[in-house]
């Protein structure tokens, strides 16, 4: 829908990658979908969620045998984002680096997006 032609809409870090690899596989998904909802503190908050299917207007993702789907109102929010996975002694997680992002708040659970026609 929103995709660069020859481009992923987002892109996975090796260690993403392997994290999505084994959740799918343990899970018996067909990929982990990706959104966006409004909450949280700075107003929008990441959703990740097992699909069982690819719906009809997904953007997938597939890089060695990790899939992302991107549900359709979240493309244009998601779009030259980095997914990586951190692990550190307190915590565990997806970790977005997302170029439309312009303000977060402190814990990092939330995100402000560049509003459309932005600069």
């Amino acid at each position: 829908m929103f995709a660069i032609p020859g481009q992923a809409a987002v892109t996975l870090t090796p260690r993403a990658v392997r994290q999505i690899a084994r959740l799918m596989e343990r899970d018996g998904s067909a990929g982990l979908r990706i959104g966006v909802k409004k909450g949280g503190c700075a107003g929008m908050e990441y959703t990740m969620e097992y699909a069982a299917e690819v719906g009809p207007h997904d953007e997938v993702v597939e890089q060695e045998g990790a899939r992302v789907l991107i549900a359709p109102m979240a493309q244009m929010f998601l779009i030259g984002t980095e997914i990586d996975y951190e692990t550190s002694l307190l915590e565990s997680g997806f970790r977005f680096r997302n170029p439309n992002v312009v303000e977060a708040c402190g814990c990092g659970e939330s995100v402000k997006f560049r509003e459309e026609g932005a600069g």
